[in-house]
């Protein structure tokens, strides 16, 4: 009976791609000169010839109301890659604000990782149902209602995720970076909010990055979610959504706007135009193919690794998890013998919302500091980033998202990767690798927030060789001897993490 019962979950309950489902191959559009957005930028790259532009999106406000102004004013597409899509107020919005676009006669072409969008397949359906718009989800679990069996029975294939954000408007504009899509994300959640970073991206640059997603988008790694549910999905699915999905935004005031005529959106988009930073950059991206053969995910860890080989004075980097293996750590030891500078802000165990990803950080941290290593733990009380959130957020802890790197003060990399073993071989990873100086020296000045004595923890050995941890509280140093800010309970939890073999995992 009870053999049954779990042949029938395994089996009886497991989506599988129905065979029969047309499967299209489809691509960026070619030409975007006459959109409005090619229009709006190309005066200016044809003043740049060979170079993109690149601005940094440090502010939730800012990085949100760019997202609207690129679904506001596309014309022709609109290509969406996240690995979080969550299903809050902030995720409502730009749902809204890219079907609106569709409504207009925009493709839609939207890619998501399955475990992390936060809606059910019938919602997910019900959308993909406009006739401008195809919803892919990476990766997908067999099993649509108990997922969590994949993860017993299928652990191989669904521990590997598509942790890449990224978003093109008429194959002339994009976003790339750390940010997901939830109010957590943008400075407008009530509890908590992140730190984290974007870059806009315009000129040559988006074709590389809209190749790039094609690559995903026709992966064998991708399923029409339509291939995944059980019937046919139409207007009337999609009109009953819609309603849903105005009524719930309506009965919420959104700190932030969402009513701009195309008019401000253009006065908004000079200002970022003239800000633009001009210079050569590249996309680094994993190969979503790797996923579906069972191979390591290692083409960004590589070019970092590269990259770090290189360096002859300083590398500046923020991840929000920091956990290098072993050969990591003697590469750490290498370039300090070789005098060079390298400092990093990553969450402290206070920020952090994944404790198997500190416990695994902790572990190493003693080593990092003999070897010469400068490291700061971000405070979840800081009051430095509150000025690029939202009123709603109130005294919300602070906690880190942001993802980049400067090298040597002449070049940037900016996306997806946290310096850690899951983003190095398990999930695959996006990101832009910057040649400026200029650049580098924004992004400098954007880190040093963050490392600032208010802002942050830096970690050190005394004497003793015991780790501690010093911080500025009303213009007074103060020196902590246990991970700051935190309590028995989470320091023993930690702790129980630090015992279990699964590093390679974090």
């Amino acid at each position: 009976m009870v053999l049954d019962w779990l042949a029938q979950i395994l089996t009886g309950c497991a989506n599988r791609p129905r065979p029969d489902y047309p499967r299209t191959i489809s691509t960026a559009i070619e030409d975007s000169s006459s959109t409005r957005l090619g229009q709006f930028f190309g005066p200016a790259a044809d003043e740049h010839p060979g170079l993109s532009g690149f601005s940094l999106l440090s502010h939730g406000r800012e990085a949100f109301i760019v997202r609207l102004a690129l679904g506001d004013l596309a014309e022709r597409s609109l290509d969406l890659q996240y690995f979080v899509w969550d299903g809050d107020t902030t995720g409502r919005i730009i749902v809204d604000r890219v079907l609106k676009a569709a409504d207009r006669g925009v493709r839609v072409r939207l890619l998501v990782d399955d475990p992390y969008y936060k809606a059910s397949d019938s919602v997910i359906a019900a959308l993909d149902a406009h006739p401008n718009v195809e919803i892919r989800l990476f990766n997908p679990f067999a099993n649509r209602r108990w997922s969590t069996l994949d993860f017993i029975f299928d652990f191989g294939r669904v521990n590997r995720r598509m942790h890449n954000k990224l978003m093109i408007a008429d194959n002339a504009s994009a976003i790339v970076g750390g940010r997901n899509i939830g109010d957590i994300y943008f400075g407008v959640h009530t509890t908590a909010n992140f730190r984290d970073l974007d870059v806009l991206a315009v000129g040559p640059i988006v074709h590389d990055l809209s190749l790039v997603f094609d690559q995903y988008w026709n992966s064998r790694s991708t399923v029409p979610i339509a291939a995944l549910v059980d019937r046919a999905y139409g207007a009337a699915d999609l009109d009953a959504i819609l309603i849903r999905l105005h009524d719930e935004i309506a009965a919420v005031d959104y700190p932030y706007p969402i009513d701009q005529d195309l008019d401000e959106l253009a006065a908004r988009g000079a200002e970022l135009r003239d800000n633009l930073v001009w210079a050569h950059g590249r996309i680094i991206a994993d190969d979503p193919e790797t996923v579906a053969h069972g191979k390591e995910s290692d083409d960004v860890v590589e070019f970092i690794r590269g990259r770090v080989a290189q360096l002859k004075e300083e590398l500046l980097a923020e991840s929000p998890y920091f956990v290098l293996p072993a050969g990591a750590q003697a590469t750490v030891k290498m370039l300090h013998e070789r005098n060079v500078r390298m400092r990093v802000l990553t969450n402290s165990l206070a920020s952090n919302d994944m404790l198997p990803a500190h416990s695994g950080y902790a572990k190493t941290r003693r080593r990092l500091l003999q070897n010469g290593m400068e490291l700061y733990e971000l405070r979840p009380d800081t009051d430095a980033f509150r000025p690029g959130w939202s009123l709603l957020s109130g005294r919300s802890p602070a906690a880190l998202h942001t993802k980049a790197m400067i090298f040597d003060r002449e070049a940037v990399f900016i996306g997806s990767f946290n310096l850690d073993p899951r983003s190095a071989v398990i999930n695959t990873e996006a990101g832009l690798y910057i040649e400026s100086p200029e650049l580098a020296e924004r992004l400098r000045a954007y880190m040093a927030t963050g490392v600032a004595a208010a802002n942050s923890y830096r970690v050190l050995l005394d004497p003793n060789g015991e780790i501690v941890w010093e911080t500025v509280r009303d213009d007074q140093w103060v020196r902590y001897r246990d991970e700051p800010e935190t309590g028995f309970r989470r320091r023993f939890a930690a702790a129980l993490w630090k015992l279990l073999p699964i590093d390679s995992q974090l």
